[in-house]
């Protein structure tokens, strides 16, 4: 193990020797600290203002953000937090989740010698997409803010570095509740697609038809859709429910579920408390597609599928 950088191997501890301050000296020097710190507090105060906040807080949180978890059980650090809006306030609160993190990577492709994971491109993407609907006055919850899970995992929920298909049930699970527990408005699910031919691409967006609001579910995904189409220039691959692209079930128990678990309906046993808000999944990009994976895999190509996610919820939220 590296030893740190405090603590060289070769340098012998030293004590500490304080010397005794003259008795008539303490509480002059005192008296001198004490003004001195409040005459430099303005000045301090002045240049923290004239930097924008820059000051560094916690990791993973933007400046002058202030950000807080959902009040959920077994919730992994970084896992459904809420940041509210920076100006105005539309009143409405968008949820973000970037799809698979931690254990679970996604889609796996490569560009050149370098593999893209889903994992880190729907985070990359769902963070700046939660800076723009902040600024756009819109309170944001993410499902999570760093590579983790979204639920806390035990020893048992993995094997051989794999996430087990129940707890992979279980962290989609607590994804929608904590959209519940949010009383989000609107959920978007990222992720980003795969095929088993290279030259296949494009943009498709998912909802579910099955619930009482699925014309809602439907003006959404294909209002998403649209914005997608429009600012990467993809093909058009289309809006479809969710029924039609699910694969094997993750569980035995599942295996008659046919929905996403995210976005459909109740299912004793399976899905207990389902999602109570209109909500899409978006496939922007194939990420076994080289062209394809390259831009997903730039920070210029995250900033265009967040833009476009933007507009069409835009386009959602104006009713239009």
């Amino acid at each position: 193990m590296t030893r740190p950088i405090a603590k060289p191997a070769y340098v012998p501890a030293r004590t500490r020797r304080r010397q005794r301050t003259p008795s008539l000296l303490r509480p002059a020097l005192i008296i001198a600290l004490a003004v001195t710190c409040v005459l430099a507090f303005p000045t301090v105060l002045q240049a923290v203002r004239s930097a924008g906040g820059s000051v560094a807080g916690p990791a993973g949180k933007a400046p002058g953000v202030v950000a807080g978890q959902v009040a959920m059980a077994g919730l992994q650090t970084g896992a459904c937090m809420s940041f509210p809006a920076k100006s105005g306030g539309s009143g409405k609160t968008v949820f973000i989740d970037p799809g698979h993190g931690g254990l679970d990577p996604g889609v796996v492709g490569t560009v050149g010698q370098q593999q893209v994971l889903e994992k880190d491109v729907t985070l990359a993407v769902g963070l700046r997409l939660s800076a723009l609907l902040q600024s756009d006055g819109y309170r944001v919850v993410m499902s999570r803010t760093r590579d983790s899970s979204v639920s806390r995992l035990s020893a048992s929920d993995s094997v051989t570095g794999a996430m087990t298909a129940s707890a992979v049930q279980r962290d989609l699970a607590t994804r929608a509740a904590c959209a519940n527990a949010s009383s989000a408005t609107v959920l978007v699910s990222i992720h980003f697609d795969a095929f088993d031919d290279p030259a296949v691409g494009g943009t498709e967006t998912f909802y579910d038809a099955q619930r009482p609001f699925v014309a809602e579910n439907k003006r959404l995904a294909s209002d998403l859709q649209a914005a997608l189409v429009s600012g990467l220039g993809s093909t058009d691959r289309g809006v479809w429910t969710d029924d039609q692209q699910v694969g094997p079930a993750l569980t035995a128990s599942g295996s008659m579920y046919g929905h996403l678990i995210e976005l459909g309906p109740p299912s004793a046993g399976y899905v207990d408390n389902p999602s109570q808000m209109p909500g899409a999944l978006v496939e922007p990009l194939f990420l076994t597609n080289a062209s394809e994976a390259r831009l997903a895999s730039t920070t210029t190509g995250q900033q265009r599928v967040a833009v476009a996610l933007q507009a069409g919820l835009r386009k959602y939220f104006s009713g239009a």
